[in-house]
């Protein structure tokens, strides 16, 4: 359920509509292949995690295999990349409670949900399991009921329906605008993927993580078939993909014009509410996301120690409140300069980690496979496949992902600003790399001390 709550959102409700309306039904495989490159990546991560369980998951997989310099880039990135969700998710959710409540501004609406999950963040970590486990109970209930009402209106077999299965190949045909665009959508729906690590950094909090750990990493391609790829499919059969209005808002929503196509009845409000329980899901997760990796950070030396220190209840309590002050700044800027383009810039800088975490990943499970010994590579208790050759072809398909997003202006934009957000931490390496001498003695500089 954490797995779900982290990735089920806004991008899924409501992005959906614009890679259907680029792609046609041919969206099916744009978010099958999408989704199996996620699940290689998690299969490579759930391989080491179940080995060597621990906070800071592939950050550290990262120190140890490929060395120092590695897991400090993947590691604040991924913080980086949290912090801007956190904002994103705010100012979503603050101007949605405005909607509904409009005597109060959203920005702060914006600071009380940011608060109020800080709250149960720092509880404990079974607070945020607890909170996370019913928000995204209410989810996948939601596209659970959407499944069984679209199907059944495919076939004909809901009152008053006819059968629409044809949709999926009338109206231009699967692919109307060629099979290659198929393709170019999986630059659109492998963001919409990212978060399903975050059950194996929970797990490793757990009183069992090794099989937390194997469980999540096991299952995860069934359940983004089930949501992610039934939920299109299902979509694109109800509704002609040509008839699909642009997104802009929850009455738009491709959610919304398939359950108003069914008949409904009160879709918008209903759609409304499932899609504010995704944002405040997303923004929980966000928050254990952050803290968790900050902490990690410090604790390995790319972070001023103090963030590092934790509560009695064992949340890193200083990297939660740093997290969300850097949440709190990026949201601000949102409602004190929304011409200046520093928000923007912050979520388009952010639009590459999750594929540098996936090449992360898969260079770092294929470097610890090869330093394993034959005893210890046959005491693995879960395997990648056909190694390494599925490593070679998760990192080869992100470069074509990335390719294939410098062909338009919005991917191009997200490329460029990645690409600067990642040379300022270069820049600050060397002074990272000093402060690293200084902190650690000369038996702590294992393998992953290497530059």
């Amino acid at each position: 359920m954490i797995t779900l709550g982290g990735i089920i959102g806004a991008s899924l409700f409501v992005g959906s509509g614009n890679v259907i309306r680029t792609v046609g039904p041919a969206a099916i495989l744009s978010y099958l292949v999408g989704g199996l490159l996620v699940f290689l990546a998690m299969r490579m991560l759930g391989e080491m995690a179940a080995s060597r369980p621990a906070i800071g998951s592939f950050m550290e997989y990262a120190r140890v295999g490929l060395g120092n310099w590695a897991a400090y880039l993947v590691g604040w990135l991924y913080w980086y990349f949290w912090v801007g969700v956190l904002a994103y998710e705010a100012v979503l959710g603050g101007e949605t409670m405005a909607g509904w409540f409009p005597a109060v501004p959203s920005w702060a609406w914006s600071l009380f949900l940011i608060a109020l999950f800080v709250i149960s963040n720092v509880i404990s970590v079974r607070m945020f399991g607890e909170v996370e486990f019913w928000l995204a109970s209410i989810k996948v209930l939601a596209i659970i009921v959407f499944l069984g009402a679209g199907l059944l209106f495919a076939f004909g077999l809901w009152p008053d329906s006819e059968a629409s299965v044809s949709n999926l190949w009338e109206h231009g045909g699967f692919a109307p605008n060629g099979l290659g665009i198929a393709f170019t959508g999986i630059a659109l729906v492998i963001f919409s993927y990212f978060g399903t690590e975050i059950a194996v950094m929970a797990s490793a909090e757990s009183e069992d993580p090794a099989k937390g750990i194997r469980h999540a990493s096991s299952t995860i391609i069934w359940r983004i078939l089930l949501f992610f790829v039934g939920s299109v499919l299902v979509i694109v059969t109800v509704v002609p993909w040509n008839e699909l209005p642009a997104p802009t808002d929850v009455a738009s929503a491709p959610f919304t014009y398939a359950l108003e196509r069914i008949g409904i009845p009160g879709a918008s409000i209903i759609m409304q509410l499932v899609i504010f329980t995704a944002v405040i899901s997303v923004l929980n997760s966000g928050l254990y996301s952050a803290s968790r990796m900050f902490a990690a950070l410090a604790e390995q030396g790319f972070a001023p120690r103090f963030v590092a220190k934790k509560s009695r209840n064992g949340v890193p309590i200083m990297a939660l409140l740093a997290s969300t002050i850097g949440g709190l700044i990026a949201t601000l800027v949102n409602f004190v300069a929304p011409g200046s383009g520093i928000f923007d810039f912050i979520m388009n800088s952010a639009g590459l980690v999750a594929l540098f975490v996936y090449v992360f990943i898969a260079l770092t499970q294929w470097r610890l496979r090869q330093k394993m010994t034959s005893e210890e590579k046959a005491g693995l208790k879960l395997k990648v496949w056909v190694h390494p050759w599925l490593n070679i072809l998760l990192i080869l398909c992100i470069a074509a992902v990335i390719v294939v997003m410098l062909t338009t202006e919005a991917g191009r934009t997200q490329v460029w600003t990645s690409l600067v957000a990642t040379g300022v931490l270069v820049l600050f390496w060397p002074l990272v790399r000093r402060n690293l001498a200084r902190r650690r003695s000369p038996e702590a500089h294992d393998t992953g001390s290497s530059s």
